[in-house]
């Protein structure tokens, strides 16, 4: 049994969630109360923001756009008790509008698997930025709470030894979770004359996009800790980052990605 939810329920945001507990290669799990996922923030109120710091959150990195931000502002943004970063994740891809406007193309696992290799220098300032934060929680959200954010989990959950069904599975958790934000935003695509079709394939959040994903960047980069080392300049930053990961043992992986 562990006290802890995974869940963080708050009245402002819909899809805050724990990476800890999860079981990694090495024997260990992933340490709780260290890495926050969520969507976006602009409607926390003074309660909820009262408990995320009581939780110890000290850092937050925001993944979305300059737009969605100058629309959106975090609350966090600038918050004296909380380290506030803007690392646009997407800007290297195309707006996903555009992208929605072919109703029989648009795929998610396709998305991701150019964010990575198109993103690659945002991605790894994500990882560098995590490397060097201070001590307590660090969140990291976009949107949604689902692609962006998705991808940083995934980064995070695989360099711990979490197995790719596990980080999946977390993945997929915003569809139960988070289904009112989901047909909310869904709203929001169509009342701008997107496709409901497509509106739906974007907000969804099934488990073969995230493994798709994941064989990609084994096969391509051999994993996510190849991919950031030519990037990540500080050379314990990867191990930084494993360490802030897990509780327990903290071994050399199996699966060394």
């Amino acid at each position: 049994m562990t006290p802890y939810e995974r869940h963080i329920r708050l009245d402002g945001a819909h899809n805050v969630r724990d990476l800890g507990g999860y079981a990694t290669a090495a024997g260990g799990t992933t340490r709780w109360r260290s890495f926050l996922r969520a969507d976006a923030l602009h409607e926390l109120n003074s309660d909820d923001i009262q408990m995320l710091l009581q939780l110890g959150l000290r850092t937050v990195i925001d993944l979305r756009s300059d737009g969605e931000i100058a629309r959106q502002p975090s609350v966090f943004a600038d918050h004296e008790e909380v380290r506030y970063h803007h690392v646009p994740l997407f800007d290297g891809l195309a707006p996903v509008d555009a992208m929605m406007t072919d109703t029989s193309g648009f795929d998610l696992a396709a998305r991701y698997i150019e964010a990575a290799d198109r993103c690659h220098p945002a991605i790894a300032r994500v990882a560098l930025t995590i490397a060097h934060a201070e001590k307590g929680i660090v969140l990291f959200n976009c949107t949604a709470g689902k692609d962006r954010t998705g991808i940083v989990a995934a980064m995070l959950l695989s360099l711990a030894g979490v197995d790719d069904d596990q980080i999946a599975a977390d993945y997929a958790m915003t569809a139960t979770i988070a289904g009112a934000l989901m047909e909310k935003l869904k709203g929001h695509a169509v009342a701008r004359g997107l496709d409901e079709t497509v509106s739906s394939r974007l907000l969804a959040s099934e488990p073969a996009a995230m493994l798709s994903f994941l064989r990609h960047m084994d096969e391509r980069y051999g994993g996510f800790a190849a991919y950031l080392t030519d990037r990540v300049a500080d050379a314990d930053g990867i191990h930084i980052i494993r360490k802030r990961m897990l509780a327990g043992i903290a071994q050399p992986f199996a699966n060394n990605r």
